[in-house]
């Protein structure tokens, strides 16, 4: 195939300069067509929202088989639910969506909730914390661990794990390859428990109990397992972590948010669509497509930009403008169809939460400078500084 001027590029998007802010390259790779030849990885990247959500819902053309950028990865995922194609997808994902679906979760409001006012009162005793490590960790470490039932002797390990588990489906660059040692010593772990090794009556027990019922394989319990505890755990962190960063950084959109907190559910939606914490995943093409008039190969790898499909100028009015009244129901950041994040219900209560108890208490407050967490596929923050608050 002979590549046009503007439809590849020899841009590096898991380097450190753009993990760090993508958004100009992504604006570009837009410019330059629906399907980007990614030269470096030859993989094609897909960067606008039309295009993105197509693919996510054409799941027998564009085949989850191929989720990560390199194959170590891949081979290591197959059988798992982010790896799997429907009807085998479907078997794994309704013993995760039968505790995870909306339904589900919808009884765990009022807990959620009162823990999350609980420790805002903590923090907004102290006067300052730091929203990442103070909010954004330990809030969903307390509500996640005790409903997958995990033994405490795995939660100071977890979260380097959650994180390895996104990181190693970029290229195998050295975030990769350190992730996957950490992804070894996670499932060297996870095999050694048992259901009698997790909480009576929590999600981690009803994997095993599936199996018992046959439902799904016997080999599917640690890989579910796994996937309840990543899904739960990195995106809702780095969800809410940039939540507090651009409010923090945008006053006068908490104005907004703290005279109405009915107006959460729309800033979250915002906080999603212009800084998604899964940035994109991969897939393998099992037929000849065209993107954009691009043909592009069966066989082909491409990449699906969500961060990129959320900033789309196509879809909405001034992408780089941050407004929590837009409320952008039909953003990117949990996927979409067949393979929509399983846990984004839950990943909604605990951050609808976390920021109606700070809207109903906090009227300003301060954010100091942020330090990047680099990921190869997740966007989030390692520190971030609060003080200055001023309560209601």
């Amino acid at each position: 195939m002979t590549l046009t001027r503007t439809s590849h590029s020899q841009v590096d998007l898991f380097s450190d300069e753009v993990l760090v802010d993508p958004y100009p390259v992504y604006r570009d790779l837009r410019d330059r067509g629906g399907a980007v030849h990614l030269s470096a990885l030859d993989v094609w990247a897909i960067p606008r929202y039309a295009d993105v959500r197509r693919a996510l819902a054409d799941w027998a053309g564009f085949s989850s088989r191929g989720i990560a950028l390199n194959e170590p990865v891949n081979r290591m995922l197959v059988g798992s639910v982010l790896a799997s194609d429907p009807p085998f997808h479907d078997t794994l994902r309704a013993v995760l969506s039968a505790r995870l679906g909306p339904r589900a979760v919808r009884p765990l409001q009022a807990e959620i909730a009162g823990r999350a006012e609980r420790l805002v009162d903590e923090l907004v005793e102290q006067g300052s914390f730091d929203a990442v490590t103070d909010l954004a960790v330990a809030f969903p470490f307390s509500v996640v661990f005790d409903l997958i039932g995990i033994p405490d002797e795995a939660r100071p390990k977890m979260l380097g794990w959650a994180d390895a588990t996104f990181t190693v489906f970029g290229p195998l660059n050295e975030r990769t390859l350190g992730g996957l040692d950490a992804i070894g010593e996670m499932f060297g772990w996870l095999g050694t428990v048992q259901a009698t090794d997790l909480k009576e009556g929590s999600m981690g027990r009803d994997i095993f109990r599936a199996a018992d019922e046959g439902r799904i394989g016997r080999e599917s319990c640690i890989p579910l397992l796994a996937a309840y505890t990543s899904a739960g755990l990195d995106t809702t962190i780095n969800a809410i972590a940039n939540a507090v960063h651009l409010l923090g950084t945008h006053p006068d959109q908490w104005d907004l948010v703290t005279a109405n907190p009915g107006l959460v559910p729309s800033a979250l939606n915002e906080v999603l669509r212009y800084d998604a914490p899964v940035q994109g995943f991969g897939r393998t093409v099992t037929e000849d497509v065209e993107i954009d008039g691009v043909p592009v190969r069966s066989g082909a790898q491409v990449l699906l930009l969500y961060g990129s499909g959320n900033r789309d100028e196509r879809r909405y009015p001034e992408p780089d403008r941050f407004d929590v009244t837009r409320n952008p129901v039909d953003h990117l950041a949990f996927g979409y169809g067949t393979h929509a994040c399983a846990g984004q219900a839950l990943a909604r209560l605990e951050a609808h939460a976390v920021l109606t108890a700070l809207a109903t208490r906090v009227r300003r407050f301060r954010v100091g400078e942020p330090v990047r967490h680099l990921n190869n596929i997740v966007r989030g923050l390692e520190r971030l500084p609060v003080d200055g608050l001023v309560l209601r």
